[in-house]
């Protein structure tokens, strides 16, 4: 991996969060370590590596350690997509917490370096919340805007290193939207043979899952472009920080 610096590392969790970012980057390199890939390009004017390291804390943690100790970043970020707890938040919406905290009432929250104060509370949790149902009830419980399953692992990872974390997310479902129960399966890690394998038992499971799982896909393609040109102002105000 590379000796120099990057203004930031970027951990997304599966590929389409990443493709329209990946798509405005220049001059990228590609590189392996422990298993994973890192990118590194040019966005906005600013030096940035990014990684797609899987869904969940664990995969998010060990990619963000690995791109703090590869390519010595002055800022992480956790970047993706997440769902929405607050009803006023429309799917497509940009968020930019200030807090995350886990789901647990003893969950101390962690600051993040947010754009701009009061953007509220994202909880990180290990599963999909799937339901409007499941979702008022984390929000009473947490008190969060929005949920995800990696954030607190970055800002743990970052706040290990002494690093300032930010974390940027795509309302991909709102609080009143209800996700299909296969969703769960597909974003399991495995193997492509054996998520292939899972879509084609849903299909004949489910017939109707061929037109959600379609339009999930359209959805999650313009909600990567909208992150990815969020991700491009913040890689362009770097370049501006770096030059005052």
């Amino acid at each position: 991996m590379t000796t120099d610096y990057s203004a930031a590392g970027i951990v997304f969790a599966v590929p389409i969060e990443a493709e329209a970012f990946a798509r405005a980057a220049t001059d990228e390199v590609e590189m392996e370590a422990a298993g994973l890939t890192f990118h590194e390009g040019r966005v906005g004017g600013a030096r940035v590596a990014w990684c797609v390291a899987g869904v969940g804390q664990e995969a998010a943690r060990r990619a963000a350690r690995l791109l703090v100790d590869g390519h010595r970043p002055r800022l992480i970020v956790s970047a993706g997509f997440a769902g929405g707890l607050d009803p006023t938040l429309a799917r497509g919406a940009v968020v930019e917490p200030a807090l995350v905290r886990g789901e647990l009432p003893t969950s101390e929250p962690l600051p993040l370096a947010a754009a701009a104060p009061g953007g509220g509370a994202i909880v990180t949790v290990d599963r999909i919340v799937r339901t409007p149902t499941e979702k008022a009830s984390l929000a009473a419980a947490t008190g969060a805007a929005v949920v995800d399953m990696e954030t607190l692992a970055v800002a743990e990872a970052a706040h290990e290193a002494g690093l300032p974390c930010r974390s940027i997310r795509v309302i991909s479902d709102a609080a009143g939207d209800e996700l299909p129960p296969d969703v769960t399966r597909l974003i399991a890690p495995q193997s492509a043979m054996r998520r292939a394998g899972a879509v084609l038992g849903m299909l004949g499971r489910r017939p109707r899952a061929a037109l959600d799982l379609w339009q999930l896909w359209e959805r999650a393609v313009v909600d990567g472009r909208t992150l990815s040109a969020a991700l491009v102002t913040l890689c362009g105000s770097l370049t501006d920080e770096a030059h005052r």
